[in-house]
């Protein structure tokens, strides 16, 4: 065993031990179903990597490659916005060497337990260096809230893997030129996944690139390949809203007055008011991946395929 993996050995050990002292003081072993897992150690000097969604995850893996052996908290198509760690997640956390969240308040109270058991863990946000995209005041109203959604443009998808890259290299150097090798690799995939892009979406007149989702999320991807956001069925950032009876009313009548073509509809998110709204409305409903990847072996199992099948899902729903 090398010197890293002993080192790495003494430390998981401790942060374990750490780790299932906390849940038991907070009464979470009792209550859970599924107890942590037993302590397992490590065959090689391979590094423990934590992802907060599947996203991040699929990103991490492409910089990692086999230098780490990388775990994601939410399973596909689970909204970040409802998920609760079972104690077994903490345990993760705990015992890793690196823990990568998206930031921008997407993980919202998921990253307070993260940040508590993962003290002595480097916690990096991927989105660190991205321009956010204000949305307005909050629910409180005495602060901006601003779009996490970063990932439906692939060029902030390229900030994430520089700092994914440098975070591993600081805490294994000795991989450094691995990391930095996997990064722009990946970086030209993402770059010619950009081009694609905006190749695809030139076929749809730019008085056709309306876009009506059931959840704010598509922003940014807006933003870069000039699409206009009409409005979305649930106000604001929280899947779990409700929207007024006059925010519908409000919509339907933008709907109507500019020919909106579909409403898009993530795949983590209740159908049912937009299903209803379209059918109101005599416009498609149009199934798309938002918050996360779809399940292995899928049309959405990879960040690259995820962003290929929603935007023709997107182009095939409003091209003439």
């Amino acid at each position: 065993m090398g010197a890293v993996a002993k080192r790495l050995n003494l430390y998981r050990g401790g942060a374990l031990l750490f780790v299932v002292a906390l849940l038991a003081l907070w009464g979470g072993l009792g209550n859970s179903s599924s107890p942590p897992p037993a302590t397992q150690t490590p065959s090689s000097d391979k590094l423990s990597v934590v992802a907060t969604t599947t996203l991040v995850g699929d990103v991490v893996r492409q910089v990692a490659g086999d230098r780490a052996d990388v775990s994601v908290l939410l399973p596909p198509n689970v909204d970040a916005h409802t998920f609760e760690p079972a104690p077994r997640d903490l345990v993760a956390v705990a015992t890793s060497d690196v823990v990568f969240v998206n930031g921008f308040q997407l993980e919202g109270p998921l990253l307070t337990a993260l940040e508590r058991v993962g003290e002595h863990t480097a916690l990096t946000s991927v989105s660190r260096g991205i321009v956010p995209r204000a949305l307005g005041k909050g629910e409180s109203g005495d602060r901006t809230s601003i779009d996490p959604h970063v990932w439906l443009d692939p060029n902030n998808v390229i900030v994430w893997v520089d700092n994914i890259a440098r975070a591993l290299s600081q805490v294994d150097p000795e991989h450094a030129p691995d990391y930095r090798t996997n990064a722009a690799r990946y970086d030209s995939k993402l770059r010619a996944l950009d081009a694609w892009i905006e190749d695809q979406v030139a076929h749809i007149s730019p008085r056709d690139r309306l876009l009506v989702t059931n959840h704010d999320a598509f922003g940014y991807l807006a933003q870069r390949y000039g699409f206009r956001l009409i409005g979305s069925v649930l106000p604001g950032l929280s899947t779990l809203a409700d929207p007024s009876a006059k925010n519908l009313a409000t919509l339907i009548d933008a709907i109507k007055k500019l020919g909106v073509k579909a409403i898009f509809v993530g795949t983590t998110v209740n159908p049912t008011l937009a299903r209803r709204l379209a059918e109101d409305t005599g416009v498609t409903l149009v199934s798309v991946y938002t918050a996360s990847l779809g399940a292995p072996g899928g049309p959405a199992a990879t960040y690259l395929d995820y962003m290929r099948f929603d935007v023709a899902a997107i182009v095939g729903a409003l091209e003439p």
